[in-house]
């Protein structure tokens, strides 16, 4: 009888470790404080890097995001329920790339490939059969993709603009090969980024705060001196 209970309570005790294993497994990886922003002519998208999955891949894109690379490219690839894919900048842009950007953007990042799943809101980095080709060309999936996983480079996800991707998703497209793209173009008129760790204003909400109180006992001394 009590060896009966002793192994019940390590088979249990392995069932419980096995759930919490599963559920570390599951869990989404961290987010960096990073956060970039890209606006198009059909609304903001805003997006957050995996730097603990894929840190080579986060530090070249966050380059390319601070030199401004981005600006002006486009959306080449607009397939519903799989992906959005943002253009190589080198062949994408309106703009010319200045010498700092093309030296960049012609860089070519490892690999880093993780068990991070392929699910709408993920950005993936495209690239050729050469698995260490990914350059600056990236997409934002629009649906789960579990044919992806494992064989291209998870770097972060979507924060916000998912209301954005919905109208990409609406507009007419056009088949080229293995590619659905459309009709139009989706431009990337501009990017800006932030950190959200940086982004707290109560020390600074606090100080004008207090300026604007003394602003009016001011005021308020002169006008009863001048206007009794």
């Amino acid at each position: 009888m009590r060896k009966t209970t002793t192994w019940a309570i390590l088979l249990l005790n392995f069932l419980l470790l096995l759930l919490l294993l599963l559920r570390v497994s599951s869990e989404e990886p961290e987010l960096g404080s990073a956060r970039v922003v890209f606006q198009t002519n059909y609304g903001d998208i805003e997006f957050g890097f995996y730097p603990s999955v894929a840190p080579k891949t986060v530090d070249h894109m966050f380059k390319l995001v601070r030199l401004g690379c981005f600006n002006t490219n486009h959306f080449f690839r607009v397939d519903k329920g799989f992906v959005a894919q943002v253009a190589d900048v080198i062949g994408g842009r309106e703009a010319p790339l200045n010498d700092e950007q093309r030296e960049e953007a012609e860089k070519t990042v490892v690999g880093e490939f993780s068990d991070v799943k392929h699910v709408r809101g993920i950005l993936s980095m495209g690239r050729y059969a050469d698995p260490n080709s990914a350059s600056s060309s990236f997409s934002m999936l629009l649906g789960d993709a579990p044919h992806l996983d494992g064989e291209y480079a998870i770097f972060g996800k979507v924060t916000k603009g998912d209301e954005t991707l919905r109208k990409l998703e609406q507009l007419p497209t056009r088949t080229e090969g293995i590619f659905v793209m459309p009709t139009e173009r989706i431009t990337i008129l501009s990017t800006y980024f932030y950190d959200t760790k940086m982004e707290a204003c109560d020390l600074e909400r606090s100080i004008l705060k207090r300026r604007l109180s003394a602003s009016l006992v001011e005021v308020e001394k002169q006008r009863m001196k001048c206007f009794p």
